[in-house]
């Protein structure tokens, strides 16, 4: 059975489907099918507006016109939320992931994603196979390198399609660079569980798993994967103060005193406007036993009912999916494509952005099989507090806990938290 948390939190996301149920029938704040669609979401600007560049060319080709209201990330959920409370929820949103106070109020896009080539791993899903949201991007976790100091250093790094390094290959070859360039720290990773998931899948790990009784486990890949990254946190390869002190990784790689950054595909837009002292480079991730990403959906569009709008919406979505104009978009913000199949011609760094396309390819399967659970925890309204995987390690890598403990304490914080799926 699942946890009597898991149970609380079920019955606290039925009640505000229910509440909201209530305002939709008794509120009127539905949208005139007359009026512009309003399109919620947040970062188009900083993305090249895309967004906004296809609404503007659906207005031209329909007549029917899409309001983007870019918001601030941080404002985006509680916007919401509020709006959902108020009878007011936009005709569609992007959003970071489905929300139990406006899950119930989604169209189902199952229409558009069959058939698509729309990552259905990335699709949120629910129990009875109606699609609540699709991908509008992907983000995956990468690697970074000062290619100025490898080249300096006059050591070779995986650049070919069938190259690869292990992480044996990988410590020695940036200890070399170090050694040769007088450059204080090896490698920075982020301090994020997104990236230590790739980390552990990279050794073999199947990560933290419920099995039919809804106790978490893991496999004995997990212990060497922990046990290694310890061994890297030494304040000479990678500096401590990055997890135990959230210094800015990002900042210390583009001082230029940093050899390798792990972090991920985001990056590639700062690094291109920000980086001017020295040349950088994505470069193939190290892999011990198994080549692994780990991948998501940067954001999802949902489409709202109840706002008058409904078909008009779904249209504009199901046009924006369309080969062409899902290339569009994907080219003019930068995207990783959610769609399978498409030749995506990026203006700037296309090499970096292939490596990624690459890498998320030939990822070993548990990687989607883990995307396709963490979706239906978020689709089911259940969610860990905090991040008990990051937080636990955090305190192994401060010496609080052995490895012994920290498996102990993430399998116990997620079958308390989560447990069995209902």
């Amino acid at each position: 059975m699942a946890s009597p948390r898991t149970s609380v939190r079920g019955i606290r996301a039925v009640a505000l489907a229910l509440a909201f149920g209530l305002l939709a029938a008794c509120g009127s704040g539905a949208a005139s099918p007359d009026e512009p669609l309003q399109f919620f979401l947040s970062g188009d600007a900083n993305q090249g507006g895309g967004f906004a560049a296809m609404a503007a060319q659906y207005q031209q080709e329909t007549g029917v016109r899409i309001q983007i209201v870019d918001l601030a990330n941080a404002d985006l959920p509680t916007k919401l939320k509020n709006a959902a409370q108020a009878n007011d929820l936009p005709a569609l949103a992007r959003v970071g992931g489905v929300d139990p106070v406006w899950r119930d109020a989604t169209m189902d896009l199952r229409g558009i994603l069959d058939g698509s080539g729309i990552r259905s791993e990335l699709a949120a899903i629910d129990d009875t196979g109606k699609v609540l949201s699709l991908p509008t991007d992907v983000t995956a976790v990468g690697l970074f390198i000062n290619k100025s100091l490898f080249d300096r250093a006059g050591v070779a790094y995986p650049t070919g399609p069938t190259d690869a390094w292990t992480w044996d290959e990988f410590v020695s070859k940036v200890k070399e660079v170090q050694a040769r360039t007088g450059t204080t720290y090896g490698m920075v990773m982020d301090r994020s569980s997104h990236r230590l998931k790739a980390f552990l899948y990279e050794f073999g790990s199947d990560y933290f798993q419920a099995d039919d009784s809804g106790a978490f486990r893991t496999n004995a890949n997990t212990r060497t994967a922990f046990e290694y990254f310890k061994g890297l946190n030494d304040d000479s390869f990678m500096p401590r103060s990055v997890w135990l002190s959230q210094a800015d990784p990002n900042a210390m790689f583009k001082s230029g005193d940093v050899v390798a950054y792990y972090s991920g595909s985001w990056q590639i837009a700062d690094f291109a406007k920000n980086i001017t002292d020295f040349q950088w480079a994505s470069v193939r991730l190290p892999q011990q036993t198994t080549r692994a990403t780990n991948y998501g959906n940067a954001a999802s569009a949902v489409v709202f009912q109840g706002t008058g709008q409904e078909d008009a919406a779904y249209a504009f979505l199901q046009w924006l999916y369309r080969p062409e104009n899902y290339r569009k978009l994907a080219e003019t913000s930068g995207f990783l494509p959610a769609v399978d199949g498409l030749e995506i011609t990026h203006a700037t760094h296309a090499d970096a952005f292939a490596l990624y396309d690459e890498e998320i390819a030939q990822s070993a399967p548990i990687v989607k099989e883990i995307k396709r659970r963490d979706l239906a925890y978020e689709v089911a309204g259940v969610a860990t507090e905090g991040d008990p995987v990051r937080d636990e390690t955090v305190r192994y890598l401060n010496g609080e806990l052995s490895v012994d403990e920290l498996l102990t304490g993430i399998n116990g914080q997620l079958t308390e938290q989560l447990g069995r799926l209902p």
